[in-house]
C-alpha cells in the first residue's frame, strides 16, 4: 500500500460528508448530460448493410428485433487480426464480461443489444461459447464499413481512415480506421421504417460500461497503473 493520512473516524466522517456533496454534485450533471445526449439530432441512415447472424443474413432493421432502439457494441475482432486470430480483443472482452449481465434488462425497455464484429461468424460463435456470454453477436463482413461509418463523421476523413473519437488529435497520426479495429458504441432508433443514428461513443467514452473500472474506483488504491498482462479473458488468469 502507499503512504496515505491515517485519521480518527470523526476526521474520516467529516472528510466523507464533504465528498459526498461532490458525488452529489457529479450525479446531477450526469443527469444533465444524459438529458443533453437524448436531444442530440437524429441522423437517417440511408446506406444499407448487411449482416450474418445464426438466422441467416439481417438489415439493420432487422437487428432492432421488433423494437424501436438498438445499441451496438463495436467489438474489435477483425478478420485477420495478429495476436487473435480465433479470439477477440481481450480489452472488449473485459468490458464484453460487464455487457453480458446488464443487457439481459434492456429488451423490456424497448432496447435491443447486439455486437458487431468485422469477424467471420463462426469465430464470434466459437469465441462467445468460450467466453459464456449469452448476448447477440452478429458478423458485419470483412469488406462492410458500418464500424467505419460509425467511427468518422466527415466524407474526408472516411475517405483517408482518420477522425477516430472525433477526430481528437492524440489519434490523428496512429489509427487508420480502414487498417485499424477499435471499439465503441452506438445508438440508433427506428421510427415509420426508417433508422436513425442517434448516439456513438469511443475510448475513454465507454469507461462507465465496465462495472470492474467503477468497482476499483472505490478501491484505496484505485485503478493505479495496470500490472503486466492485465486486463485478460476471463479463463485466461491463473
Amino acid at each position: 500500500m502507499t503512504n496515505h493520512s491515517v485519521g480518527t473516524r470523526e476526521e474520516w466522517l467529516a472528510a466523507r460528508i464533504e465528498l459526498l456533496a461532490e458525488e452529489k454534485e457529479l450525479t446531477r450533471r450526469s443527469d444533465e448530460l444524459a438529458r443533453t445526449r437524448q436531444a442530440l439530432p437524429w441522423v437517417a441512415v440511408d446506406e444499407d448493410y448487411g449482416f450474418e447472424t445464426e438466422e441467416g443474413t439481417k438489415t439493420l432493421v432487422d437487428l432492432f428485433d421488433g423494437r424501436s432502439q438498438l445499441l451496438v457494441y463495436h467489438f474489435m475482432f477483425g478478420p485477420t487480426v495478429e495476436g487473435w486470430p480465433d479470439a477477440g480483443c481481450p480489452g472488449c472482452s473485459y468490458t464484453a464480461d460487464s455487457l453480458d449481465g446488464a443487457v439481459v434488462h434492456l429488451p423490456p425497455r424497448g432496447v435491443t443489444f447486439v455486437a458487431v464484429s468485422r469477424g467471420p461468424l463462426e469465430n464470434l460463435q466459437a469465441y462467445r461459447r468460450r467466453m459464456g456470454w449469452e448476448f447477440p453477436w452478429v458478423s458485419a463482413g470483412a469488406e462492410s464499413d458500418f464500424n467505419l461509418d460509425f467511427s468518422v463523421f466527415t466524407e474526408e476523413e472516411r475517405k483517408a481512415g482518420t477522425g477516430f473519437n472525433f477526430g481528437t488529435p492524440k489519434h490523428a497520426a496512429e489509427i487508420d480506421l480502414r487498417r485499424d479495429e477499435l471499439h465503441g458504441l452506438s445508438a440508433f432508433a427506428l421510427e415509420d421504417g426508417v433508422v436513425y443514428h442517434t448516439y456513438s461513443c469511443y475510448d475513454r467514452g465507454t469507461d462507465v460500461l465496465n462495472a470492474t473500472w467503477q468497482l476499483l474506483d472505490r478501491t484505496p488504491l484505485g485503478r493505479g497503473e495496470d500490472p503486466e498482462g492485465w486486463p485478460r479473458r476471463h479463463d485466461d488468469y491463473e
